[in-house]
């Protein structure tokens, strides 16, 4: 049994739309969404512990060890399957926090993939998923390890293909606050169901995100940045509309045909300074491979 896993990705991930079809009686949002992972990635790295402790190594800028979702979800599994080891566990960000990429989720998901295979626990995909649950709505997905549409409170998951398309992504200079914006009063909360949405379907485009307008009603930054990427698009002879938000924001994205185009709207974006702009692929699959996803 090997006695560490370095450098295992964990990458960001888009909503492509995402509809608030209804509210349980528990509070959750019932949703609708394709997820698309994007090879923005965070990096981590694990070493088993023989004593038992499970221990972050280096600090995560504003997140306290016990809040940090890495830690979390293997303290989750530790206690799940009554396992005696532990590990170090180093996370290294590179998606931006509070902006709806799932950062968090998808290092939660990275380390319940790892420590399943250190800890020789060998659990089946689905048991993963289900544990995941409990750390958050999108840690399911990111364990699934595909392009999904997404249903229920996001943990209902079927595979859809999408394009292969380059994303401009704009993280503006603001965290939002999930709780926030699903609370908010003016959240439409009753977007009719899609009832049958095909393989690179292009009515995602026509899609929204139902969050969006009262998240750019609210922060003026995710608004710039919205505009920024349109009048970018409008500038390039493509379709403005195509600029969303995803998540519950803040980050913004277009979704360009080729990476040069990509390229050459992020070039004219950062012009505006609506904030760090980022070129990402899609990623069909999770870079972790096969034997995750499946």
């Amino acid at each position: 049994m090997p006695a560490e896993f370095l450098d295992a990705p964990a990458p960001a991930k888009l909503n492509l739309f995402l509809h608030v079809t209804g509210r349980r009686a528990d509070g959750y949002h019932l949703l609708e969404s394709v997820f698309q992972l994007v090879d923005l990635q965070d990096r981590l790295d694990f070493t088993v512990r023989r004593d038992g402790r499970v221990h972050r190594i280096g600090d995560v800028a504003g997140v306290f060890e016990d809040d940090d979702l890495a830690i979390r979800a293997a303290r989750l599994l530790q206690q799940a399957s009554g396992t005696a080891l532990g590990a170090d566990i180093r996370v290294r960000k590179a998606i931006p926090m509070g902006g709806g990429l799932g950062g968090g989720s998808s290092d939660a998901a990275t380390t319940l993939w790892v420590l399943n295979r250190l800890w020789g626990l060998d659990w089946p995909q689905d048991r993963l998923r289900r544990l995941g649950v409990a750390l958050g709505a999108d840690v399911p997905f990111f364990l699934y390890g595909r392009t999904a549409l997404a249903r229920g409170i996001g943990e209902a998951l079927e595979p859809i293909d999408v394009d292969a398309l380059t994303y401009v992504i704009v993280a503006p200079p603001v965290s939002v606050p999930t709780r926030e914006v699903f609370t908010a009063p003016e959240l439409t909360r009753n977007t009719e169901p899609i009832r049958i949405l095909g393989s690179r379907d292009e009515r995602i485009w026509s899609f929204k995100n139902d969050l969006e307008p009262v998240v750019t009603g609210r922060f003026p930054e995710v608004s710039a940045a919205l505009s920024a990427l349109k009048d970018a698009a409008r500038a390039a002879g493509l379709d403005p509309s195509r600029a969303r938000m995803t998540g519950s924001g803040a980050c913004v994205f277009y979704p360009a045909p080729d990476r040069l185009l990509a390229e050459m709207l992020a070039g004219d974006v950062r012009r505006c300074e609506p904030g760090v702009v980022h070129v990402c692929d899609g990623l069909a699959r999770h870079p972790l491979g096969s034997r995750q996803v499946g």
